[in-house]
């Protein structure tokens, strides 16, 4: 498998901007014409958004293509820190001051989205 070489990035949480709406619907438009069999596209809602990123270090989420029991495309996600590793467990304090591990959300239940929407 090829290794495609990742830029170096300072800060985690200022990747992704705006690319306004006549850009998105280009990319869009050419990945639908060189993929119409694929899936088009994904819905998450905001409150495992929320939760992820209410993580503590939380600065991204990183999602990953997969496949459902059921042979369905869909995403698992995960929070990230400012190091860039998956949050899979973190530490907080309970009501009692006494320090307890957590495990991190690994998420997945994604709608695949097939409206066209740009």
């Amino acid at each position: 498998m090829t290794q495609i070489a990742q830029p170096e990035i300072k800060n985690l949480a200022e990747v992704g901007e705006d690319i306004g709406l006549a850009e998105g619907k280009a990319l869009v438009a050419n990945f639908r014409a060189a993929n119409p069999e694929a899936v088009p596209g994904y819905y998450i809602g905001r409150n495992i958004l929320d939760q992820i990123l209410n993580q503590p270090g939380c600065v991204g989420i990183n999602f990953r293509k997969c496949l459902a029991e059921n042979g369905e495309e869909h995403l698992v996600y995960t929070g990230v820190d400012a190091d860039g590793k998956d949050i899979i467990s973190f530490t907080s304090v309970t009501a009692n001051g006494e320090m307890v591990k957590e495990n991190g959300i690994v998420a997945d239940r994604t709608i695949i989205w097939w409206d066209i929407f740009l």
